[in-house]
């Protein structure tokens, strides 16, 4: 496995590089630096015979830093490993849990060992999608990726498959053979408090009643004085929900409030019977938890450190962070060591497994990290 990691910026000249023997190029940039045909067409040029993968977003990843306005780009050749990819358009399907199964069940699942996703994020529904793609694929593939990103506007976003990445279009890129090895993690961050509570009306992604109670009353009630800056501090206080009275909880985080119905709709479905929990930032845990989950990506790279690891994480957090955004990616790297190669991007939703050996989750307000590496 060779890695070559490159960096587009603004007003840079065009990028300069030809390699014919990469078989994969993964681009993260933003919706601006994706939108000129200049910069997919020298990236289409420099990697003549590759399957390239473009995906805007909240923030790039280069290394340990972050970055806005750039295009962070990642080039790799396998000596072990095979790829297929797939791609399509949501506006070619009824609803996103068709669009998830469709996306995968093109793909050869002989030898399969790991599916990599990147999704339009202002058009399809990423909970749906995830549960089309698990009514496919077995729980034993994991599958890892996130939802595209449009800085902190949330009006549209890019993906693209070896073409002018576009609004609506989902990828897949599915990785076969015995040499490849794929480890993953995923981790909040986030400090909840009060009582756990019963989702007792909602509809997908719309939380009508908690407990029996107007949902969005109650949710005011618990924020106080920041109430008065909703929905822009709800950032600050995302909903811990526990689907199955599992040990573990997904993240979801506020996008609109609709004042007519007195609901508030969020990033993720919120199933009814569901149990939630309101949550609060803590700068300090949520650093941690990047950490944490670096070095949980580590269990299963007992004797090799990892060449490639792919960094997904919300742009929540970003917002969050702010001026110590830098931090979260400084740990990771200090966790897998200077000899792996990092790369990602802050999106409007992370997908990733919540423990390993089982079926992907759309998860908010989390940091994902997918590690690769050849044998």
């Amino acid at each position: 496995m060779r890695i070559q990691q490159f960096q587009i910026l603004e007003n840079q000249p065009t990028f300069n590089h030809r390699d014919a023997s990469v078989d994969l190029v993964l681009c993260f940039g933003s919706k601006q630096m994706l939108s000129d045909v200049q910069n997919i067409s020298s990236i289409s040029a420099a990697f003549p015979t590759a399957k390239i993968a473009y995906c805007s977003t909240a923030g790039e990843i280069y290394g340990n830093q972050v970055h806005d306005n750039s295009i962070s780009v990642v080039a790799i050749h396998f000596d072990n490993t095979k790829i297929k990819t797939n791609s399509i358009s949501i506006d070619d399907f009824n609803d996103s849990f068709e669009a998830g199964k469709s996306l995968v069940a093109g793909l050869n699942r002989e030898g399969l060992k790991y599916i990599f996703v990147l999704s339009d994020g202002s058009k399809v529904n990423g909970s749906e999608l995830v549960k089309g793609m698990n009514d496919v694929i077995e729980e034993h593939i994991p599958i890892t990726g996130g939802l595209a990103g449009d800085g902190p506007n949330f009006i549209s976003t890019l993906v693209g498959l070896n073409e002018t990445p576009a609004s609506g279009n989902i990828l897949a890129i599915a990785f076969y053979g015995d040499r490849i090895k794929i480890s993953h993690s995923s981790m909040g961050g986030w400090e909840p408090f009060g009582l756990q509570r019963l989702v007792t009306k909602s509809k997908a992604n719309e939380l009508f009643e908690i407990d029996g109670k107007n949902a969005l009353a109650l949710y005011k009630e618990y924020l106080g004085k920041y109430s008065e800056e909703l929905p822009g501090s709800a950032l600050l206080f995302p909903l811990s929900v526990n689907i199955n009275d599992d040990e573990n909880s997904l993240v979801r985080t506020i996008l609109s409030i609709n004042t007519q119905n007195q609901s508030m709709l969020f990033a993720g479905d919120i199933p009814e019977g569901s149990k939630v929990r309101f949550m609060k930032a803590n700068f300090d845990r949520l650093i941690d938890a990047a950490s944490h989950a670096a070095h949980l990506s580590l269990s299963d790279f007992s004797s090799i450190k990892p060449e490639l690891a792919i960094l997904v994480s919300c742009v929540g957090r970003k917002i969050i962070l702010a001026s110590r955004i830098d931090e979260e990616v400084e740990v990771i790297k200090d966790a897998l060591g200077s000899d792996t190669v990092i790369t990602g991007f802050y999106s409007y939703g992370e997908i990733s497994p919540l423990v390993k050996g089982t079926s992907c989750e759309l998860h908010n307000q989390t940091m994902t990290i997918t590690c690769l590496s050849e044998e």
